[in-house]
């Protein structure tokens, strides 16, 4: 599992049937890279999130025959990334 923050909405209308009608999700993660992962659970922009890979993807989208490799596994409540406690700690009082 990684973790991800949502940058937005991927809107295609023409996708393979294996896809079937499922939301998709444009992510990055902290390095930068971006990826697409299926949504089952209605993740918004700016939302930071876990996802599943490999088959488990197929099982985390609801529906096995679903052809992902990468599913939204849950929204995190809170989490605060690395460089962000890195930033307090160079800041901070000694």
């Amino acid at each position: 599992m990684e973790i991800f923050r949502v940058l937005g909405t991927l809107v295609c209308t023409e996708r393979i049937g294996g896809l079937q009608h499922r939301s998709l999700r444009i992510l990055e993660d902290a390095k930068g890279r971006r990826q697409v992962a299926v949504d089952p659970v209605g993740a918004r922009s700016g939302n930071w999130v876990f996802t599943v890979n490999g088959s488990a993807a197929r099982y985390a989208a609801g529906d096995f025959a679903v052809l992902t490799d990468l599913t939204i596994g849950g929204i995190i409540d809170y989490w605060e990334p690395e460089e962000r406690h890195a930033a307090a700690s160079v800041g901070g009082s000694g």
